[in-house]
């Protein structure tokens, strides 16, 4: 995998290397093909300096090379003007879920989440974000249908917005195991707008992703197909 060209990131002394040893991706070291690479630094947290506010970003794919977009999406996001990368979660597997509740039929999902600073706007960051979508074959179809990647802005700072086209934070964040375990995963001590530690809400609903193996799935499908606010 062509490693991401963020060359400004850079790792804390302090920072982990990789899941610590409270959060629910510690007990299985990452699968070949889980990790997004950043040149120089592998995953964990990462600061860098760079005005802005803290925005955090959830992808996922589940139609079509679902890692080889994710990671593609990754590299798109970091290109984005006024947004620095901070840092980059592992990839996890999860079931789709459909408005009327977890789809076990439908193909599995690959999610991540990443952090970075962000110096414009929200409706301009997720104006960038939808045009990621669309140059991955996004297309709005089906409510919550499956989809080459969808991408959701979790936060936005300490922001708070509702409107025809974006919600932040986002609604259903505190709901879903595959945004708040790949998030823990790259910070212990996050915590949700509002106050919520992210540990604490990822307890009370239960924790059912797991860590991403590179081998062929049954569920993925052998190609792509086409398929903002608040996804999933």
């Amino acid at each position: 995998m062509t490693p991401i060209p963020k060359p400004n990131v850079r790792m804390t002394p302090s920072a982990s290397l990789g899941p610590g040893p409270s959060h629910p991706l510690a007990a299985a070291q990452p699968a070949e093909g889980s990790q997004i690479d950043l040149p120089g630094a592998r995953e964990g947290r990462f600061v860098t300096p760079h005005p802005g506010v803290e925005v955090v970003l959830a992808l996922g794919s589940n139609l079509g090379d679902r890692a080889g977009t994710v990671h593609a999406a990754v590299r798109a996001l970091g290109d984005i003007d006024g947004f620095e990368l901070t840092a980059v979660s592992p990839l996890v597997e999860s079931a789709a879920v459909k408005p009327d509740g977890v789809d076990p039929d439908a193909p599995a999902y690959l999610n991540a989440v990443i952090t970075g600073r962000y110096s414009g706007d929200p409706h301009t960051l997720l104006a960038a974000v939808n045009r990621v979508e669309a140059d991955h074959g996004r297309e709005r179809a089906e409510r919550w249908g499956d989809r080459t990647l969808d991408i959701d802005i979790i936060a936005f700072g300490d922001q708070q917005l509702r409107d025809e086209t974006l919600t932040i934070p986002h609604p259903r964040a505190a709901e879903r195991d595959f945004v708040l375990a790949p998030w823990l995963a790259i910070d212990p001590d996050a915590v949700l707008p509002g106050g919520a530690r992210v540990a604490d809400a990822l307890a009370a609903i239960g924790n059912n992703v797991v860590p991403f193996s590179a081998e062929p799935s049954s569920a993925e499908p052998p190609s792509a197909e086409p398929s903002s606010g608040a996804g999933r």
